[in-house]
Protein backbone atom coordinates (compact mmCIF):
# COMPACT_ATOMS: atom_id res chain seq x y z
CA UNK A 1 0.00 0.00 0.00
CA UNK A 2 1.37 3.63 -1.28
CA UNK A 3 -0.08 6.20 0.18
CA UNK A 4 1.06 10.08 0.22
CA UNK A 5 0.97 13.31 1.89
CA UNK A 6 2.62 17.01 1.70
CA UNK A 7 3.80 16.90 5.07
CA UNK A 8 4.68 14.04 7.26
CA UNK A 9 4.92 14.05 10.86
CA UNK A 10 7.28 11.83 12.83
CA UNK A 11 6.44 12.12 16.89
CA UNK A 12 3.42 13.33 18.54
CA UNK A 13 4.63 14.51 21.24
CA UNK A 14 4.36 18.54 22.06
CA UNK A 15 7.29 19.44 19.01
CA UNK A 16 5.14 17.00 16.71
CA UNK A 17 1.72 18.71 17.89
CA UNK A 18 2.83 21.73 17.42
CA UNK A 19 4.11 20.83 14.23
CA UNK A 20 1.27 19.12 12.43
CA UNK A 21 -1.09 22.27 13.71
CA UNK A 22 1.37 24.39 12.00
CA UNK A 23 1.51 23.16 8.98
CA UNK A 24 -2.44 22.14 8.76
CA UNK A 25 -2.82 25.82 9.21
CA UNK A 26 -1.45 26.53 5.92
CA UNK A 27 -4.40 23.96 3.96
CA UNK A 28 -1.71 21.07 3.24
CA UNK A 29 -2.25 17.73 3.75
CA UNK A 30 -0.52 16.75 7.24
CA UNK A 31 -0.16 13.18 8.61
CA UNK A 32 0.71 12.77 12.44
CA UNK A 33 2.74 9.26 13.03
CA UNK A 34 3.36 7.87 16.37
CA UNK A 35 4.23 4.64 18.13
CA UNK A 36 1.92 5.23 21.21
CA UNK A 37 -1.96 4.79 20.57
CA UNK A 38 -2.72 8.14 21.90
CA UNK A 39 -0.54 11.51 21.80
CA UNK A 40 0.82 13.20 24.22
CA UNK A 41 4.63 11.50 23.60
CA UNK A 42 6.86 10.43 26.65
CA UNK A 43 6.27 13.88 28.46
CA UNK A 44 2.50 14.27 28.39
CA UNK A 45 2.12 10.15 27.97
CA UNK A 46 -1.41 9.47 28.99
CA UNK A 47 -2.20 8.70 32.57
CA UNK A 48 -4.83 5.72 32.60
CA UNK A 49 -5.45 7.04 35.81
CA UNK A 50 -5.81 10.55 36.10
CA UNK A 51 -6.65 10.80 32.43
CA UNK A 52 -7.98 14.36 32.63
CA UNK A 53 -4.53 15.99 33.55
CA UNK A 54 -3.10 15.41 30.04
CA UNK A 55 -1.55 18.54 28.56
CA UNK A 56 -2.02 17.02 25.12
CA UNK A 57 -6.19 16.36 25.45
CA UNK A 58 -7.36 19.48 23.91
CA UNK A 59 -4.52 20.25 21.87
CA UNK A 60 -4.71 16.40 19.93
CA UNK A 61 -8.74 17.00 19.91
CA UNK A 62 -8.50 19.90 17.85
CA UNK A 63 -6.00 18.94 15.47
CA UNK A 64 -8.23 16.22 14.99
CA UNK A 65 -10.86 17.82 13.96
CA UNK A 66 -9.04 19.21 11.14
CA UNK A 67 -10.24 17.68 7.95
CA UNK A 68 -7.06 17.99 6.09
CA UNK A 69 -4.70 15.87 8.73
CA UNK A 70 -4.91 12.34 9.54
CA UNK A 71 -3.91 10.97 12.66
CA UNK A 72 -1.56 7.18 12.49
CA UNK A 73 -1.53 5.86 15.97
CA UNK A 74 0.44 2.87 17.00
CA UNK A 75 2.68 2.77 13.70
CA UNK A 76 6.21 2.82 14.23
CA UNK A 77 8.74 3.63 11.30
CA UNK A 78 10.74 0.87 10.24
CA UNK A 79 12.85 2.42 7.30
CA UNK A 80 13.08 5.53 5.94
CA UNK A 81 14.95 7.34 3.17
CA UNK A 82 14.15 11.44 1.61
CA UNK A 83 10.77 10.94 0.42
CA UNK A 84 9.61 7.89 1.35
CA UNK A 85 9.37 6.15 4.60
CA UNK A 86 8.00 2.69 5.45
CA UNK A 87 5.77 1.99 8.24
CA UNK A 88 4.10 -0.72 10.76
CA UNK A 89 0.55 -0.53 12.08
CA UNK A 90 -1.41 -2.74 13.64
CA UNK A 91 0.69 -5.57 12.08
CA UNK A 92 0.28 -3.98 8.65
CA UNK A 93 2.99 -2.14 6.64
CA UNK A 94 2.35 0.91 4.36
CA UNK A 95 4.63 3.12 2.73
CA UNK A 96 4.27 6.69 3.10
CA UNK A 97 5.66 9.02 0.59
CA UNK A 98 5.88 12.95 1.42
CA UNK A 99 6.55 16.24 0.07
CA UNK A 100 8.30 17.45 3.37
CA UNK A 101 9.15 15.50 6.73
CA UNK A 102 9.38 17.11 10.36
CA UNK A 103 11.13 14.75 12.43
CA UNK A 104 9.89 15.38 16.45
CA UNK A 105 11.41 12.00 17.81
CA UNK A 106 12.30 13.43 21.23
CA UNK A 107 14.43 12.15 23.46
CA UNK A 108 15.04 8.71 25.95
CA UNK A 109 16.81 8.64 29.12
CA UNK A 110 20.46 8.32 29.74
CA UNK A 111 20.93 5.51 32.39
CA UNK A 112 24.16 5.30 33.37
CA UNK A 113 25.26 1.93 35.33
CA UNK A 114 26.14 1.03 38.95
CA UNK A 115 26.12 -2.34 40.55
CA UNK A 116 22.88 -3.68 41.25
CA UNK A 117 20.94 -1.56 38.45
CA UNK A 118 19.59 -4.95 36.11
CA UNK A 119 17.61 -5.62 39.47
CA UNK A 120 13.76 -5.69 39.47
CA UNK A 121 12.75 -2.71 40.94
CA UNK A 122 15.27 0.15 39.50
CA UNK A 123 13.78 2.08 36.21
CA UNK A 124 14.79 5.17 35.16
CA UNK A 125 13.06 8.33 36.47
CA UNK A 126 11.00 8.93 33.71
CA UNK A 127 10.25 5.17 33.13
CA UNK A 128 9.01 5.52 36.52
CA UNK A 129 6.62 8.27 35.02
CA UNK A 130 5.77 5.92 32.25
CA UNK A 131 4.74 2.93 34.45
CA UNK A 132 2.51 4.84 37.00
CA UNK A 133 0.85 6.62 33.87
CA UNK A 134 0.21 2.97 32.11
CA UNK A 135 -1.41 1.80 35.50
CA UNK A 136 1.51 -0.11 37.00
CA UNK A 137 0.80 0.09 40.49
CA UNK A 138 2.91 1.73 42.84
CA UNK A 139 0.39 2.93 45.49
CA UNK A 140 1.91 2.48 49.32
CA UNK A 141 5.40 1.53 48.04
CA UNK A 142 8.59 3.21 49.20
CA UNK A 143 10.39 5.30 46.07
CA UNK A 144 13.37 6.79 46.45
CA UNK A 145 14.26 9.37 43.12
CA UNK A 146 17.97 9.63 42.26
CA UNK A 147 20.12 11.42 39.11
CA UNK A 148 20.56 14.54 37.87
CA UNK A 149 18.37 17.33 36.50
CA UNK A 150 14.73 18.95 36.08
CA UNK A 151 13.36 15.45 35.75
CA UNK A 152 13.48 13.99 39.05
CA UNK A 153 11.40 16.66 40.72
CA UNK A 154 8.62 15.60 37.80
CA UNK A 155 8.99 11.89 38.34
CA UNK A 156 8.63 12.52 42.49
CA UNK A 157 5.30 14.24 41.75
CA UNK A 158 4.13 11.58 39.67
CA UNK A 159 5.21 9.21 41.95
CA UNK A 160 3.23 11.34 45.03
CA UNK A 161 0.30 11.50 42.78
CA UNK A 162 -0.26 7.85 42.36
CA UNK A 163 0.36 7.07 45.90
CA UNK A 164 3.85 6.32 46.41
CA UNK A 165 5.85 7.20 49.78
CA UNK A 166 8.64 9.14 48.19
CA UNK A 167 11.87 8.83 50.24
CA UNK A 168 13.70 11.31 49.10
CA UNK A 169 15.30 13.03 45.78
CA UNK A 170 18.71 12.89 45.21
CA UNK A 171 20.64 15.07 42.57
CA UNK A 172 23.95 14.77 42.35
CA UNK A 173 24.61 18.30 41.36
CA UNK A 174 26.27 20.12 44.81
CA UNK A 175 24.21 22.69 46.62
CA UNK A 176 26.16 25.61 45.64
CA UNK A 177 25.34 24.73 41.88
CA UNK A 178 21.76 23.87 42.24
CA UNK A 179 21.59 27.67 44.22
CA UNK A 180 23.26 29.17 40.69
CA UNK A 181 20.60 27.74 38.87
CA UNK A 182 17.87 28.47 40.88
CA UNK A 183 19.08 32.49 40.94
CA UNK A 184 18.81 32.58 37.19
CA UNK A 185 15.23 31.31 36.55
CA UNK A 186 13.96 34.89 37.26
CA UNK A 187 14.80 36.01 33.74
CA UNK A 188 11.92 33.13 32.56
CA UNK A 189 9.11 33.94 35.15
CA UNK A 190 7.17 30.76 33.65
CA UNK A 191 9.66 28.34 34.45
CA UNK A 192 10.06 30.03 37.91
CA UNK A 193 6.27 29.63 39.02
CA UNK A 194 6.33 26.22 37.74
CA UNK A 195 9.59 25.28 40.07
CA UNK A 196 8.58 26.74 42.90
CA UNK A 197 4.79 25.24 42.59
CA UNK A 198 6.27 21.77 41.74
CA UNK A 199 8.70 22.48 45.06
CA UNK A 200 5.40 23.20 47.02
CA UNK A 201 3.68 19.95 46.02
CA UNK A 202 7.15 18.18 47.35
CA UNK A 203 7.66 20.12 50.42
CA UNK A 204 7.69 16.90 52.45
CA UNK A 205 10.32 14.92 50.48
CA UNK A 206 13.59 15.74 50.95
CA UNK A 207 16.11 17.19 48.55
CA UNK A 208 19.30 16.80 48.77
CA UNK A 209 22.03 18.30 46.49
CA UNK A 210 25.63 16.11 46.01
CA UNK A 211 23.92 12.59 46.46
CA UNK A 212 24.37 9.86 44.39
CA UNK A 213 23.67 5.85 43.98
CA UNK A 214 27.14 3.59 44.73
CA UNK A 215 24.47 0.73 44.88
CA UNK A 216 21.26 -1.14 44.69
CA UNK A 217 21.08 -4.12 46.83
CA UNK A 218 18.86 -7.10 46.60
CA UNK A 219 17.82 -10.65 45.93
CA UNK A 220 15.15 -11.30 43.43
CA UNK A 221 14.01 -7.45 43.19
CA UNK A 222 15.83 -4.10 45.04
CA UNK A 223 15.48 -3.75 48.58
CA UNK A 224 18.29 -1.27 49.88
CA UNK A 225 20.04 1.70 47.91
CA UNK A 226 23.53 2.75 48.71
CA UNK A 227 23.64 6.54 48.76
CA UNK A 228 26.99 8.63 48.81
CA UNK A 229 25.68 11.95 50.27
CA UNK A 230 27.40 15.21 51.38
CA UNK A 231 27.30 13.97 55.25
CA UNK A 232 28.70 10.15 54.36
CA UNK A 233 27.65 6.78 52.97
CA UNK A 234 24.29 5.69 54.02
CA UNK A 235 21.57 2.84 53.07
CA UNK A 236 17.89 2.93 52.63
CA UNK A 237 15.37 0.34 52.37
CA UNK A 238 13.14 0.76 49.39
CA UNK A 239 10.81 -0.96 47.19
CA UNK A 240 11.45 1.19 44.13
CA UNK A 241 14.37 3.08 42.68
CA UNK A 242 14.23 5.42 40.10
CA UNK A 243 17.44 6.45 38.82
CA UNK A 244 17.61 9.09 35.65
CA UNK A 245 21.05 11.10 34.90
CA UNK A 246 19.15 13.65 32.01
CA UNK A 247 17.75 12.82 28.63
CA UNK A 248 19.57 11.45 24.84
CA UNK A 249 18.15 13.05 21.75
CA UNK A 250 16.92 9.74 19.27
CA UNK A 251 18.82 10.31 16.19
CA UNK A 252 18.31 7.24 14.69
CA UNK A 253 15.56 8.08 12.33
CA UNK A 254 17.60 11.01 11.13
CA UNK A 255 20.70 9.58 10.89
CA UNK A 256 19.08 6.89 8.35
CA UNK A 257 17.79 9.62 6.48
CA UNK A 258 20.96 10.89 5.83
CA UNK A 259 20.74 14.28 8.22
CA UNK A 260 24.14 15.76 9.62
CA UNK A 261 24.64 15.87 13.53
CA UNK A 262 25.92 17.87 15.62
CA UNK A 263 28.57 16.24 17.46
CA UNK A 264 29.72 19.31 19.67
CA UNK A 265 28.48 17.01 23.13
CA UNK A 266 28.77 13.79 23.89
CA UNK A 267 25.55 12.94 22.54
CA UNK A 268 24.97 14.22 18.92
CA UNK A 269 22.02 15.53 18.01
CA UNK A 270 20.23 16.78 14.67
CA UNK A 271 21.86 19.49 13.15
CA UNK A 272 19.41 22.62 11.89
CA UNK A 273 19.69 25.79 10.25
CA UNK A 274 17.72 29.45 11.04
CA UNK A 275 14.41 27.71 10.36
CA UNK A 276 14.82 24.25 11.76
CA UNK A 277 16.38 22.66 7.60
CA UNK A 278 18.25 19.65 8.24
CA UNK A 279 21.02 19.19 6.09
CA UNK A 280 18.75 16.83 4.07
CA UNK A 281 16.10 19.07 1.42
CA UNK A 282 12.68 18.78 2.58
CA UNK A 283 13.53 17.38 6.20
CA UNK A 284 12.63 19.53 9.43
CA UNK A 285 13.72 18.99 12.82
CA UNK A 286 11.96 19.73 16.21
CA UNK A 287 12.48 19.41 19.70
CA UNK A 288 15.04 17.52 21.91
CA UNK A 289 15.75 15.83 18.67
CA UNK A 290 17.60 19.13 17.87
CA UNK A 291 18.97 19.23 21.70
CA UNK A 292 17.36 18.97 24.92
CA UNK A 293 15.51 22.14 25.31
CA UNK A 294 12.11 20.98 27.39
CA UNK A 295 8.82 21.32 26.37
CA UNK A 296 8.34 24.89 25.96
CA UNK A 297 11.37 24.79 23.12
CA UNK A 298 9.60 21.85 22.28
CA UNK A 299 6.37 23.57 21.36
CA UNK A 300 8.04 26.60 19.59
CA UNK A 301 10.75 24.78 17.27
CA UNK A 302 7.08 22.25 16.59
CA UNK A 303 5.72 25.29 15.20
CA UNK A 304 8.36 26.74 13.31
CA UNK A 305 8.98 23.36 11.52
CA UNK A 306 5.65 22.92 11.01
CA UNK A 307 5.41 26.33 9.07
CA UNK A 308 8.17 25.88 7.10
CA UNK A 309 7.96 22.52 6.02
CA UNK A 310 4.41 23.91 4.67
CA UNK A 311 6.31 26.44 2.89
CA UNK A 312 5.22 29.72 5.08
CA UNK A 313 8.85 30.93 6.16
CA UNK A 314 7.78 33.91 7.04
CA UNK A 315 5.68 32.48 9.78
CA UNK A 316 8.62 30.46 11.00
CA UNK A 317 10.81 33.59 11.13
CA UNK A 318 8.48 35.08 12.97
CA UNK A 319 9.45 33.00 16.03
CA UNK A 320 12.73 32.83 15.95
CA UNK A 321 12.94 35.44 18.83
CA UNK A 322 10.91 33.09 20.98
CA UNK A 323 13.16 29.98 20.28
CA UNK A 324 15.95 32.36 21.08
CA UNK A 325 14.82 32.86 24.66
CA UNK A 326 13.59 29.06 24.87
CA UNK A 327 16.85 27.62 24.22
CA UNK A 328 18.50 29.99 26.58
CA UNK A 329 16.98 28.68 29.44
CA UNK A 330 18.18 24.96 27.64
CA UNK A 331 21.90 25.80 27.65
CA UNK A 332 21.67 26.31 32.03
CA UNK A 333 20.87 23.28 32.07
CA UNK A 334 24.13 20.99 30.84
CA UNK A 335 26.04 24.10 32.99
CA UNK A 336 24.54 23.75 36.16
CA UNK A 337 23.71 19.81 36.29
CA UNK A 338 27.19 18.81 34.92
CA UNK A 339 27.85 15.23 35.91
CA UNK A 340 30.31 14.60 38.31
CA UNK A 341 33.18 11.85 37.83
CA UNK A 342 32.00 10.06 40.94
CA UNK A 343 29.30 9.00 38.99
CA UNK A 344 30.48 7.90 36.07
CA UNK A 345 33.19 6.07 38.51
CA UNK A 346 30.25 4.18 40.31
CA UNK A 347 30.17 1.07 37.60
CA UNK A 348 32.88 -1.22 38.52
CA UNK A 349 34.65 -3.79 35.92
CA UNK A 350 32.02 -6.52 36.72
CA UNK A 351 28.81 -4.21 36.54
CA UNK A 352 26.80 -5.42 33.42
CA UNK A 353 26.52 -2.35 30.65
CA UNK A 354 25.19 -3.95 27.98
CA UNK A 355 22.27 -6.12 29.72
CA UNK A 356 20.34 -7.19 26.42
CA UNK A 357 23.89 -9.21 25.29
CA UNK A 358 25.07 -9.42 29.72
CA UNK A 359 28.39 -7.48 28.69
CA UNK A 360 30.62 -6.04 31.48
CA UNK A 361 32.33 -3.00 31.40
CA UNK A 362 35.73 -4.86 31.91
CA UNK A 363 35.19 -6.97 28.58
CA UNK A 364 34.09 -3.78 27.03
CA UNK A 365 37.73 -1.49 28.52
CA UNK A 366 39.95 -3.75 26.56
CA UNK A 367 38.71 -2.16 23.62
CA UNK A 368 39.49 1.24 22.08
CA UNK A 369 36.07 2.00 20.63
CA UNK A 370 32.66 1.11 20.05
CA UNK A 371 33.20 -0.50 16.92
CA UNK A 372 35.38 -2.66 18.11
CA UNK A 373 33.71 -3.66 21.39
CA UNK A 374 30.93 -4.44 19.15
CA UNK A 375 32.82 -6.54 17.04
CA UNK A 376 33.72 -8.48 20.16
CA UNK A 377 31.30 -8.57 22.46
CA UNK A 378 27.85 -8.08 20.60
CA UNK A 379 27.46 -5.14 22.89
CA UNK A 380 24.47 -3.15 21.57
CA UNK A 381 23.73 -6.04 19.41
CA UNK A 382 20.48 -6.44 21.37
CA UNK A 383 16.83 -5.60 21.29
CA UNK A 384 17.49 -1.95 22.27
CA UNK A 385 19.82 -1.83 19.37
CA UNK A 386 22.62 0.22 21.62
CA UNK A 387 19.82 2.96 22.56
CA UNK A 388 20.69 2.34 26.21
CA UNK A 389 24.63 0.88 26.23
CA UNK A 390 25.59 3.22 23.42
CA UNK A 391 24.76 6.19 25.61
CA UNK A 392 26.29 5.16 28.51
CA UNK A 393 29.46 4.23 27.00
CA UNK A 394 29.63 7.70 25.14
CA UNK A 395 29.69 9.11 28.84
CA UNK A 396 31.75 6.51 30.82
CA UNK A 397 34.49 6.47 28.09
CA UNK A 398 33.45 8.45 25.12
CA UNK A 399 32.92 5.79 22.60
CA UNK A 400 30.85 6.94 19.75
CA UNK A 401 27.91 4.99 19.14
CA UNK A 402 26.82 3.65 15.73
CA UNK A 403 24.57 1.44 14.05
CA UNK A 404 26.70 -0.50 11.62
CA UNK A 405 30.02 -2.28 13.88
CA UNK A 406 31.85 -1.79 10.60
CA UNK A 407 31.50 1.58 10.28
CA UNK A 408 34.71 3.52 10.24
CA UNK A 409 34.71 6.89 8.10
CA UNK A 410 32.89 9.76 8.54
CA UNK A 411 30.88 9.08 5.47
CA UNK A 412 29.88 5.35 6.68
CA UNK A 413 29.31 7.12 10.08
CA UNK A 414 26.69 9.32 8.95
CA UNK A 415 24.79 6.46 6.91
CA UNK A 416 25.55 3.85 9.47
CA UNK A 417 21.80 3.36 10.82
CA UNK A 418 20.33 0.77 9.06
CA UNK A 419 16.44 -0.31 8.95
CA UNK A 420 15.09 -1.62 10.52
CA UNK A 421 14.98 1.86 13.07
CA UNK A 422 13.11 -0.31 15.63
CA UNK A 423 12.52 -4.42 16.02
CA UNK A 424 9.83 -5.07 13.34
CA UNK A 425 7.99 -8.28 11.67
CA UNK A 426 9.53 -10.16 8.59
CA UNK A 427 6.49 -9.36 6.95
CA UNK A 428 6.97 -5.50 7.14
CA UNK A 429 10.78 -5.98 6.07
CA UNK A 430 9.76 -7.91 3.40
CA UNK A 431 8.29 -4.77 1.45
CA UNK A 432 11.19 -2.93 2.11
CA UNK A 433 13.27 -0.89 -0.82
CA UNK A 434 15.59 0.99 1.38
CA UNK A 435 18.74 2.24 1.15
CA UNK A 436 19.18 2.41 -2.90
CA UNK A 437 22.61 1.23 -3.56
CA UNK A 438 23.46 4.66 -4.76
CA UNK A 439 22.89 5.81 -1.11
CA UNK A 440 25.11 3.62 -0.01
CA UNK A 441 28.05 3.55 -2.52
CA UNK A 442 27.93 6.83 -2.15
CA UNK A 443 28.03 6.89 0.93
CA UNK A 444 30.83 5.18 1.46
CA UNK A 445 29.77 2.69 3.68
CA UNK A 446 31.15 -0.87 4.05
CA UNK A 447 28.36 -2.43 5.59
Amino acid sequence: MIESCDVLVIGAGPAGLAAARAAAAHGVEVVLVDMQARAGGQVWRHDVRKPERSPARQRFAQLRALPNLRWLGQAQVVAASPGEVLLEEAGLARRMRFGALVLATGARELLLPFPGWTLPGVTGAGGLQALAKQGWPIAGKRVLIAGSGPLLLAAAATARAHGAEVLGIYEQAPPAQLARFAARLWRWPAKLAQAVALRARLAAVPYRGGSWIRAAHGDECVREVELETPAGRRRVAVDQLAVGYGLVPNTELATQLGCALDHATAHACVRVDANLATSVAGIFAAGEACGIGGVDCARIEGAMAGHAAAGALDAARALRPQRRRARAFAELLPRHFALCQAVRDAATPRTLVCRCEDVSLAQLDVHRDWRAAKLATRCGMGSCQGRICGAALAELRGFVATASPLASTPAALAHSARPPVFPTRLASLAGLSYPPAASVQESGSQT
